[in-house]
């Protein structure tokens, strides 16, 4: 098996009343994992930028991009497939009127979790709830174009 190099992703840590927005993007409602809102990073942009567009295509909200607080790998071995995810925390612009809707199509279903409900959801990286409700962040040093 040919092991494909790591995809680059970064998900927004999105709270609204001590609710976690959460996302199911399983095709035909296959699969009941759930994992925040975002995706792949396209080169040439910052990962928050990155970060604003995977959101907005995935439920139409419009967020401003915090610190990142956690980094999480994952892979498939038997699909040569592995990911690393950046997490920040992000906030809505505005909050008047929120729908979640999903402009591209991925996304099947959302739901705003309190931790206690989190913890009955099957969702990814397992430890997401202490990287959210807790007070820890990592500095972010933002994408600067390379002088020589």
């Amino acid at each position: 098996m040919t092991l494909a190099r790591p995809r680059l992703a970064v998900r927004a840590a999105i709270l609204r009343d001590d609710r976690l927005l959460m996302v199911n993007a399983y095709p035909g409602r296959q699969s009941d994992l759930w994992c925040l809102p975002g995706g792949g990073v396209e080169p040439g942009q910052s990962l928050p930028e990155n970060l604003i567009r995977e959101v907005a295509e995935e439920t139409g909200l419009a967020i401003t991009v915090s610190a990142p607080i956690l980094v999480n790998e994952f892979h498939d071995p038997e699909r040569g497939f592995h990911q690393v995810e950046i997490i920040f925390r992000a906030s809505l612009n505005g909050d008047v009127g929120i729908i979640l809707e999903d402009p591209e199509g991925v996304v099947n279903r959302f739901c705003w979790a309190r931790r206690a409900e989190l913890a009955r959801l099957r969702h990814k990286p397992a430890m997401l709830a202490r990287a959210v409700w807790g007070p820890h962040a990592a500095w972010y040093d933002p994408l600067e174009r390379v002088v020589g």
